[in-house]
């Protein structure tokens, strides 16, 4: 898992999951508003707001997001 800053280049979409630096851990994104320089975002469970210097992107290698990723419940399928 690598992190890296997010730039003009790069946005933030809401539902994508950042990692914040000054908390040091991992939210999700709520809204990115680069007109006021900020990102709200959801930390255990409240909303808060900061700097989008603060905040990182997530990268994961293809391994890594094959190993976090849920399988669906299997209970309706016919067999």
């Amino acid at each position: 898992m690598e992190f890296y800053d997010i730039t003009e280049d790069t946005k933030a979409y809401p539902g994508e999951y950042l990692f914040h630096k000054v908390r040091k851990e991992i939210v999700l994104c709520g809204a990115f508003i680069p007109a006021e320089n900020k990102i709200r975002a959801l930390a255990n469970g409240s909303m808060m707001e900061d700097k989008i210097s603060n905040f990182q992107k997530i990268k994961l290698t293809k391994k890594e997001h094959k190993e976090r990723k849920a399988s669906r419940c299997k209970g309706c399928v016919e067999k």
